[in-house]
């Protein structure tokens, strides 16, 4: 498989999840009545270890927890808006708070971060999910950029006990990096391009789009965010001390727990000298019809909001 191929990281994920289910025999897989091209080969080689508990996120997370319990590795699969917020309460209790007494290795896998869902509206545009998962205490939160990244998450949550969540784009993607094992998962990002002043910390989608202003603006670094939670702030305040400007970059509620609020962490914790601005939807649902560019364009995110912030500032 090329890394300059476009594809979407659910399959990348469901793929690779496959290839260790043939020697791993601890692996289950749930999903919530959502179907999938990636999940027929699941379906058909490992129809004992996959299970479809129909449109009822809740019980989703209910059966998955039971079989974590009695030692399973369990990957369950939803709408991200719907595994995250509908089951949010089966979640805390039966992962959160449990993990906290056993292990409970439960990843869940949401599809369709951001506005990935681009014309289904606000019930299917997902917002909420990085900082209501974040404050989960016990509970890992993963946002990749493409899909290596993705699969590379695979081996990543198999190794570690407790609960995860991953945001899946619904889009596909060009990878972004050459391979798996380039992907830093245990320091929880890496710096794309290296730059002078102004650094641009990014996450999922909003990787793309940092990059993409890079291109236009010499000098301005990017850092790929994909480990919410746990992440190396002592290598990412290292990361960020250089720039004297450092703008966060995510498809999610800003000033509410998500990106910027860790961002900001490591800046005031670490004391580091420079000044934080974000990029993304402010407090309110987007019910305006258009592809993703024009979704983010009227909520200053696209590459000319973004391009303009840092020129307006260019004297910080």
């Amino acid at each position: 498989m090329s890394a300059a191929q476009i594809m979407t990281m659910r399959d990348a994920f469901i793929g690779t999840l496959c290839d260790r289910m043939a020697a791993d025999h601890s692996i289950f897989f749930l999903a919530a009545d959502l179907g999938a091209p990636a999940l027929d080969r699941m379906r058909s080689e490992f129809p004992e270890r996959f299970i479809n508990v129909g449109i009822a996120e809740q019980n989703l997370i209910n059966v998955a927890s039971g079989l974590a319990l009695e030692g399973f590795s369990v990957y369950t699969y939803a709408i991200a808006p719907f595994i995250t917020m509908r089951a949010y309460e089966q979640a805390r209790v039966n992962l959160a708070v449990s993990s906290q007494i056993r292990p409970v290795k439960v990843t869940m896998l949401g599809l369709g971060g951001g506005v990935s869902y681009v014309v289904s509206g606000p019930t299917h545009h997902c917002l909420e999910d990085l900082a209501i998962m974040r404050l989960l205490p016990n509970m890992s939160v993963y946002c990749p950029a493409d899909w290596v990244t993705a699969g590379a998450l695979v081996d990543h949550t198999r190794s570690t006990n407790g609960p995860a969540y991953i945001r899946f784009d619904g889009k596909a993607l060009p990878a972004l990096y050459a391979e798996p094992a380039t992907v830093n998962l245990p320091r929880g990002f890496s710096q794309l391009v290296q730059g002078t002043a102004t650094c641009l910390v990014s996450t999922g989608f909003m990787t793309h789009r940092a990059l993409a202003v890079a291109q236009q603006r010499p000098g301005v670094a990017v850092i790929d965010l994909y480990s919410l939670k746990p992440c190396d702030e002592q290598a990412l305040a290292t990361a960020l001390r250089p720039y004297n400007r450092v703008i966060s970059m995510e498809e999610g509620f800003i000033n509410n727990g998500g990106l910027d609020s860790l961002v900001a962490k490591v800046i005031r914790e670490h004391e580091l000298p420079c000044r934080q601005e974000s990029v993304g939807f402010n407090d309110r649902y987007v019910f305006d019809l258009g592809n993703r560019d024009h979704l983010h364009g009227i909520n200053g995110m696209d590459e000319a909001a973004v391009i303009a912030l840092i020129d307006r500032r260019r004297d910080v």
